[in-house]
């Protein structure tokens, strides 16, 4: 049996020049701005040319592009590789959100493979209405247009895959291991922040955050182990969730803390882990008097997480729906 799978991801800028469109296309998203069409639009264009000069800025900083489409290019081998091992005959392709490679792109591939089953798996550990939700929609767009027809199983989310929580343990050992100083340290585990009105309105994002957090530090079995979920990448006049991993960062330097921080809810290095955790957070524990700063990287093809992946396809292929509690109504 041929199986494709189908790995989403937010996207990012490939040049300068792609930064003012790719926002355009972020703030366009109706999961992103809820109004209706005729204002969403115009909206998405004047946020989109009023933030490009501060996000090109960002991009930059880390050569004027995102890497995400390469890293996920290698997570996309890697777990191809790992399924053949176990004998499944798969391919991987990449569905971008809001930048190339898109949606239609893939379906187009797709088309062209003939598969016998589509799997699709977000990059998203924990879903949102978003990401996730968005990422299916605009792949159900993509494929009907195609005129896919083949059997398609969703995996939507994967919070506590053994596979995950082991990868993001280990990644947190090696820093711990490093840890410079005798004041003590503490583990942020900072995911992306929504506003508080998504999650009002039932998104399970934080709380399967919360559900990947405690697993990691079940896994970590350290006693007494100092540690905090916080949440970054705030933007806008709304109220988000938190703690703001900013403000936690602040706190550990009153407390004399050093301090890890790993990226909880981002699989991949992009712009908010590349700039906003290891330049803007640096710098801001410097400021705020945190003795030794580290940043855990991202899981990327971490064996563990790459093996936990194809475990979650094996089992959406063998008929197994992957659905979390607030979607199995749903589909």
């Amino acid at each position: 049996m041929k199986i494709a799978v189908i790995l989403f991801n937010l996207g990012g800028p490939d040049c300068p020049e792609a930064v003012e469109p790719f926002l355009r296309n972020l703030f366009s998203d109706k999961a992103i701005i809820t109004l209706p069409a005729l204002l969403r639009l115009p909206l998405a264009r004047l946020i989109a040319r009023r933030r490009a000069p501060i996000a090109r800025e960002i991009y930059h900083r880390i050569g004027g592009r995102s890497p995400i489409v390469e890293e996920t290019q290698k997570q996309a081998r890697a777990l191809e590789a790992a399924l053949a091992g176990s004998g499944v005959e798969a391919k991987t392709f990449i569905a971008m959100r809001y930048w190339h490679p898109f949606s239609d792109g893939a379906a187009q591939a797709v088309k062209a493979y003939g598969p016998d089953k589509i799997v699709l798996l977000p990059l998203y550990p924990q879903y949102s209405t978003t990401t996730t939700a968005s990422s299916f929609q605009d792949w159900e767009r993509a494929a009907k247009r195609m005129g896919l027809t083949a059997p398609t199983a969703r995996i939507c989310c994967y919070p506590a895959e053994n596979g995950f929580v082991a990868a993001m343990a280990a990644r947190i050992r090696a820093a711990l291991a490093e840890a410079r100083g005798d004041t003590g340290t503490r583990l942020l585990l900072s995911a992306h922040g929504l506003p508080k009105k998504v999650i009002a309105n039932g998104d399970p994002y934080q709380r399967q955050v919360e559900q990947s957090a405690a697993a990691i530090v079940a896994a970590l079995n350290i006693p007494d182990l100092d540690w905090q979920v916080c949440y970054q990448s705030r933007v806008g006049p709304l109220e988000w969730i938190g703690p703001a991993t900013d403000d936690e960062i602040r706190r550990a330097g009153a407390d004399g803390k050093n301090l890890i921080v790993a990226p909880l809810a981002f699989v991949s290095e992009h712009s908010e882990t590349l700039v906003e955790l290891d330049i803007e957070y640096r710098k801001l524990a410097e400021e705020a008097g945190v003795p030794d700063y580290r940043r855990v990287p991202a899981v990327n093809v971490h064996p563990d997480f790459i093996a936990g992946l194809a475990g979650l396809v094996r089992r959406a292929t063998g008929g197994e729906t992957l659905l979390c509690s607030e979607n199995r109504d749903r589909h």
